[in-house]
């Protein structure tokens, strides 16, 4: 599988999601068996680069590459320099948002809202394309099927992405109107594959080993996302990769296996983000693993009363400890996908951008 002249460890690939895909998490769901993740979308509105939280979604430090970071705006002029930044600052993979369909983002005509404009979308392409090629950056890009039911133009997109430069697309199988409501549809997919010469990435619902094998049968894309069903569940991309190479269902990861993972993460996560910051925002991830555990949501509300760092840490290790003396491994798909909602509690949406 390649971008370009880059090429990837695997065809399953992190989803950028906002609030989501920092570097820890990135580089969890890359040791379980991703081949490839994208950071969470940075803005193009140059005044807030040096933003704390822009400074933590462009931290790439000790990350394995390639490193591909996501940029949103509406201005093309805005979303070159904002490419360019990137590369500067060591970015090997530019990725276009054209796929979030969260109000805060869409109200301002950015991400899949774009797809409503295509000469501004179009535009946008090429100003970034032309910015990244001197340095050797391919450009990818992400879109949904279409603004809504009646207006689907991810074909007629995707082959002027594709004539503009663009080396790889990502297609959600969902339109800008359906947010992450009801379900994820294959076809305009396929027909986006069969238009192009370059990859195409299928994301949407795939949440299981069998998902992912009918969703490349469906679709006959060169690589698999997976979002929101990593969410709590990173070794996913390990159990899509063996059963696509041997036909064979693993066996779910040992407690002790996700005990030592998830604490990892934590630490890592504590120091990106500190120690009040890191606190709160653990706590989604840490209530994305044990959901549907046993006495998971109380332990959720427990969790989520504590305020600093170590008393949280430590009653995720005494839960999971307590948690291998009645059980070897985790349940079946103890956590699939995330909720549906369509804000993210730090972001305002964004959960597959």
């Amino acid at each position: 599988m390649q971008i370009g002249h880059i090429t990837l460890e695997n065809r399953l690939f992190v989803a950028p999601m906002a609030g989501v895909t920092d570097r820890p998490f990135r580089m969890l769901c890359r040791s379980l068996g991703a081949g490839y993740a994208v950071s969470e979308m940075v803005t193009s509105r140059k005044d807030l680069w040096s933003s704390l939280k822009t400074s933590r979604r462009a931290n790439h430090d000790g990350e394995p590459g390639p490193i591909a970071v996501q940029i949103a705006g509406t201005d093309a002029a805005m979303m070159a320099e904002a490419a360019q930044y990137n590369i500067d600052r060591g970015a090997q993979i530019i990725d276009i948002n054209m796929g979030c369909p969260a109000k805060k983002v869409c109200n301002k005509w950015a991400g899949s809202a774009l797809m409503r404009d295509e000469p501004l979308a179009l535009a946008i392409a090429e100003a970034v394309v032309a910015a990244a090629a001197p340095h050797g950056v391919p450009v990818t890009l992400k879109m949904r099927t279409g603004w809504s039911t009646e207006h689907r133009n991810a074909v007629a997109l995707a082959r002027r992405f594709e004539a503009a430069g663009i080396r790889m697309l990502t297609v959600h199988g969902r339109t800008r109107e359906q947010g992450y409501k009801g379900f994820a549809e294959y076809d305009t997919i396929a027909a986006v594959k069969a238009s192009v010469g370059i990859p195409v990435v299928a994301n949407g619902d795939i949440d299981s080993p069998q998902k992912a094998r009918d969703v490349l049968a469906a679709t006959g894309a060169d690589a698999l996302m997976i979002g929101r069903a990593a969410q709590g569940r990173p070794w996913i991309f390990r159990e899509v990769g063996h059963f696509l190479a041997t036909g064979e269902t693993m066996a779910p990861p040992l407690v002790a296996e996700v005990r030592r993972l998830l604490l990892a993460h934590l630490h890592e996560h504590y120091a990106l983000y500190g120690e009040v910051t890191g606190v709160r925002t653990a706590r989604k991830h840490i209530g994305w693993y044990v959901r549907a555990l046993p006495d998971g949501e109380d332990f959720r509300q427990r969790m989520n009363r504590l305020e600093d760092s170590a008393t949280q840490w430590q009653a995720v290790a005494d839960y999971f400890e307590a948690l291998g003396e009645r059980m070897d491994r985790m349940p079946e798909a103890a956590a699939g996908p995330g909720a549906l909602q369509e804000e993210d509690e730090e972001d305002s949406g964004c959960l597959t951008c």
